[in-house]
């Protein structure tokens, strides 16, 4: 019977949970509501061989430092800005994530932004609730249509992707991008233009951010960039809230410095309910929900328990961040 301990940080899909049960592993499950704080989460992983966590764990030198015993870290997520991922190399611990499980779920998200953000639909939703829908007004809460327009992609992966199809397909529409590297399958799939940060800026309708949170894309969407943007152009972010400064993403919708904005992701985050951008016409906002489908949570539990079964078994990680841990 295997041995391992593993401590489940969240309450994360049965199926993850069940898969390592399953395997003979020893769980320990948090079943509160809210995250471990960063000493609960220190103290509880010390009796652990394995951790299976989520974005809202700080994983970082602290935490690594004083559980450099951990045979291997998997997250439930893509994204990994929340784990030093340096420090854990260094300690030789391996970091797993779930990639692909969450690409069209985020990608819905996006086209949903889009088009909600284009024809004012939350806006005018509170109209309703308000009780200010009046007679028809022939020039009142104009949108516009998303046919023909030029989706920019910044970062134009796995979801950037997905999210191109959805709008070559449905509005026939122009894509441009901008990465560190060229995408030779979408510009192959999609006829996708590469284009260096400025001409993306420039040039887009729609510029959607689908990049990873680093040193480098940290706030990159600022007053310069947003000015460098068309007056008719909709920004949309369901990457991380810190790629677009807050402040300057208002400025910039209440100036006309660009015509709309939606959002998944809030910097800060969560957004507090009397953040301005949740009452401006051209503004759509959902409190990070890109991966919140039954299909994307199900199947981000079962690769992120995968990747401490196949760990264990000998066969590797299944989707690592950092494979040279594996080479000692």
């Amino acid at each position: 019977m295997n041995t391992k301990k593993v401590l489940v940080s969240r309450i994360f899909p049965e199926v993850g949970t069940k898969m390592l049960k399953d395997a003979g592993f020893l769980i320990t499950a948090w079943d509160k509501d809210r995250p471990m704080t960063q000493t609960e989460l220190i103290e509880k992983a010390k009796d652990h061989d394995a951790l299976y966590c989520s974005l809202t764990d700080t994983i970082d030198k602290t935490f690594l430092n004083e559980c450099s015993h951990l045979d291997i870290i998997s997250q439930f997520a893509v994204g990994f800005d929340n784990i030093d991922i340096s420090e854990a190399t260094r300690l030789g611990i391996p970091i797993g994530n779930t990639p692909d499980a969450l690409n069209d779920a985020t990608a819905d998200i996006a086209f949903g932004l889009m088009i909600a953000t284009a024809r004012k639909m939350f806006y005018s939703h509170k109209t309703i609730l308000k009780g200010n829908w009046g007679s028809f007004n022939p020039v009142g809460n104009l949108g516009m249509e998303l046919k023909y327009k030029t989706l920019g992609i910044f970062g134009l992966g796995r979801i950037g992707m997905e999210l191109a199809k959805r709008c070559k397909g449905a509005y026939d529409m122009k894509i441009i991008y901008h990465n560190r590297k060229p995408n030779p399958k979408g510009e192959q799939e999609l006829d996708a233009k590469f284009m260096d940060f400025k001409s993306l800026l420039s040039q887009s309708d729609i510029l959607s951010v689908h990049c990873s949170l680093n040193s480098q894309t940290i706030e990159i969407f600022n007053k310069s960039t947003f000015s460098q943007m068309k007056p008719t152009s909709i920004f949309i972010n369901t990457a991380r809230g810190l790629i677009h400064h807050e402040t300057d993403l208002i400025e910039a919708l209440k100036n006309g410095v660009i015509w709309g904005a939606g959002l998944d992701v809030t910097n800060p985050e969560p957004m507090l309910p009397d953040n301005p951008l949740l009452q401006m016409e051209n503004v759509t906002v959902v409190p990070h929900i890109g991966s919140a489908t039954i299909e994307a949570r199900n199947e981000m539990a079962r690769l992120a328990a995968l990747n401490i079964i196949e760990f264990y078994n000998g066969k590797g990680v299944l989707n690592i961040v950092n494979p040279e841990t594996l080479k000692r």
